[in-house]
């Protein structure tokens, strides 16, 4: 009885702050989790990454930092922790490796994948560089290490037009998501030669969709983010990162909103924002899905599923990640 009340007592701090968008009920299965996973990562000097779509047990109550994917790029550098786990996909868990490679990097669940990752490899990168000579490439976080490799600079959401202005060139090989590649091209006079690749979120979603909730909801603010597809940008009122959209929330305060992306994001917001209205018809993220506390407590406890990259690959692609940070965001 004392350890469950001290668990109950510990964690409901976190609980107050998310109890809008998980249910009392669900939360005391999560709850004795929470506060093992909490106090394992002070005994073993470890530092918990959570991106935006986990879900909000996860980001609000175990992470120690929970962002997009170029924050945790740039906070991943940062830690003087002995072990990372990275509650998100394996492209950010190699990502995080890059930046640091004398840490060991662990992922709840190597089954963790990405469609934009999955739609190229090293080699199709090596056949456009063939085809397009001399043209820089330019690559979305959204990609394995090997691609990152073959690759001149990385982007994320957040400073995709930043990064390809910056290399004042007047093309420029954009990979591998085709409608943030559009999204770009719409904002910049560089050309853009694209990929086909899609996210398997954020491509379900249409402009029928968008004008439907309108319809019901007029004093609705509709944010989508890039990676959708072009009818869908045009039917909304703001395009941005997730950090632009969360921003954008926080700052204006909408009355009511719609964010056009991630399911576990909008609870996040939300979270945050408790005088805001959030509308949910969302998408969710099978990869991102796959972590969960159980996973995370095991992998911690047990150090397994370790990412591990071949030097010769980590050493190149840890040059376009790095010259990605060093752009930063877009303002």
């Amino acid at each position: 009885m004392e350890i469950v009340e001290k668990i109950k007592k510990e964690t409901d701090p976190i609980y107050q702050k998310i109890s809008k968008v998980i249910p009392e009920i669900e939360w005391a299965f999560h709850a004795p989790l929470v506060h093992k996973i909490n106090m394992l990562k002070k005994e073993k000097n470890a530092v918990i990454l959570a991106h935006n779509y986990q879900t909000p047990e996860i980001f609000h109550g175990i992470a120690d930092i929970a962002a997009d994917s170029l924050a945790l790029a740039i906070e991943a550098e940062k830690t003087d922790a002995d072990i990372i786990v990275l509650c998100g996909v394996h492209f950010m868990a190699e990502t995080a490796k890059l930046m640091n490679p004398n840490k060991k990097v662990l992922l709840p669940d190597m089954g963790a994948g990405c469609s934009l990752a999955s739609s190229i490899t090293g080699k199709d990168v090596k056949m456009l560089k063939e085809k397009y000579p001399g043209v820089p490439v330019v690559t979305y976080v959204n990609t394995s290490a090997e691609v990152k490799a073959e690759s001149d600079i990385c982007c994320t959401s957040a400073n995709a037009i930043k990064v390809v202005e910056s290399l004042g060139a007047d093309k420029v090989i954009f990979l591998p998501d085709q409608y943030m590649a559009k999204y770009v091209q719409s904002k910049t006079k560089v050309q853009i030669i694209s990929w086909v690749g899609t996210c398997i979120v954020h491509e379900r979603f249409s402009a029928q969709e968008i004008e439907d909730i309108k319809k019901q909801n007029p004093e609705i603010v509709v944010l989508t983010h890039p990676e959708c597809p072009p009818e869908v940008i045009a039917a909304s009122d703001f395009t941005g990162s997730t950090s632009g959209m969360s921003k954008y929330v926080k700052t204006k305060q909408p009355k009511k909103v719609m964010l056009v992306t991630e399911c576990s994001m909008s609870d996040n917001v939300q979270v945050d924002n408790p005088n805001v209205q959030f509308i949910k018809p969302c998408n969710l993220c099978p990869y991102m899905k796959t972590i969960s506390l159980p996973k995370v407590l095991e992998c911690l406890e047990k150090e397994t599923n370790e990412i591990l990259i071949p030097e010769i690959i980590s050493r190149k692609a840890r040059k376009a990640v790095e010259r990605m940070v060093a752009i930063g965001r877009s303002h």
